[in-house]
C-alpha cells in the first residue's frame, strides 16, 4: 500500500471519529492543536476541522499532516481565506502559500519537529493575520 493510501485511510478514520472528539479541545491553552473555520467551496457551508499550528511573525504555519489533498485545503486555496481558533484566541488568516519543508519545519518547537520528521510529514502552509 503506498504511503498516500495510507495517509487517506487514516485520514478517514480520524474524519469520522478522532476530529469529533479533538475540536472540543484544540484551540485551548495546551498544544499545539487548533481548529480551522473554512467556507465549503461547493456548499457555502462553515466547516471546523482540528490542525496542528504554530504562530509566526505576521501568521501562522499549519502542517499538512494528511498532504496537500484534504478539502479543507481546497476549500481555504479557493477562498484564500480562513478563520483560526488558537491559544483561545481568534485570527482571520489570509494568503495561503505552500512553503518548503525545513522552513515549515523550523517554525515549530523542537519536540513536535522531531514528532513531524519522524511522521514524514513534507508540507507546510503559511497565512498571514489579516
Amino acid at each position: 500500500m503506498s504511503r498516500q493510501a495510507t495517509l487517506d485511510r487514516v485520514r478517514f478514520m480520524n474524519k469520522h471519529l478522532t476530529n469529533k472528539v479533538l475540536i472540543h479541545i484544540a484551540g485551548r491553552k495546551f498544544g499545539h492543536f487548533a481548529i480551522l473555520s473554512h467556507t465549503g467551496r461547493r456548499t457555502g457551508k462553515i466547516y471546523q476541522t482540528p490542525i496542528i499550528a504554530e504562530p509566526i511573525e505576521g501568521g501562522f504555519v499549519i502542517a499538512l499532516t494528511y498532504g496537500k489533498k484534504v478539502d479543507w485545503l481546497a476549500n481555504v486555496l479557493a477562498m484564500g481565506s480562513c478563520d483560526l481558533y488558537w491559544k483561545e484566541k481568534a485570527y482571520h488568516l489570509v494568503d495561503p502559500v505552500f512553503i518548503d519543508r525545513e522552513a515549515g519545519l523550523e517554525a515549530f518547537p523542537s519536540l513536535l519537529t522531531r514528532m513531524l520528521k519522524r511522521a514524514e510529514i513534507e508540507h507546510f502552509l503559511r497565512l498571514s493575520i489579516k
